[in-house]
């Protein structure tokens, strides 16, 4: 990693399989590093799966030592309480980042899908298929771990535009 490039975790929670991707880059290059999900154990209490979460992406953030991360914002039509367990899972996502001094920029699914594919309402297949082509090393074994490269590459997209609102507050 050169003095210049910027190190980012995507993360696409769930508390199932939460995605996570961590990619380099420097001005509009963009560079694979890692990718995976983690899984807490479904046997567990609600709160031994969420403490297994956060400990998975400290372990993430100590390892590949990012310089800031960007999470989904969740959209779900399955009922409330899928929304709640969902909603949680974000929260430890948005947290664990952020209780490490990280940045943690939030980005809508439909925002995620324009930075990558170029249209908001692309399918799974699509974005796999364009983290390919932005970054022809990238290894990802499912949907979900290829979710959360796209929304580390979103992030790198909106950067700049960020950077600069921060600037003039």
């Amino acid at each position: 990693m050169s003095a210049h490039s910027i190190r980012i975790l995507g993360l696409d929670p769930g508390l199932r399989n939460t995605g996570w991707g961590v990619i380099d880059t420097e001005g509009n290059r963009l560079k694979f590093v890692a990718s995976g999900t983690i899984k807490p154990p479904t046997d567990e209490e609600l709160s031994e799966r969420l403490l297994c979460l956060h400990d998975e992406i400290k372990k993430l953030i100590e390892e590949y030592r990012p310089d800031e991360a960007a999470v989904e914002e969740t959209f779900v039509n399955a009922g409330p309480r899928s929304a709640l367990l969902l909603g949680q899972a974000r929260g430890v996502c948005l947290l664990a980042p952020a209780s490490c001094g990280l940045r943690v920029g939030e980005y809508a699914a439909n925002a995620v899908k324009k930075s990558v594919v170029g249209a908001g309402h692309a399918d799974k297949k699509q974005i796999q298929m364009m983290i390919k082509v932005l970054m022809p090393t990238a290894k990802f074994k499912n949907a979900d771990a290829a979710d959360a490269l796209a929304i580390a590459v979103a992030h790198a997209h909106h950067r700049p535009a960020l950077n600069r609102r921060e600037a003039s507050l």
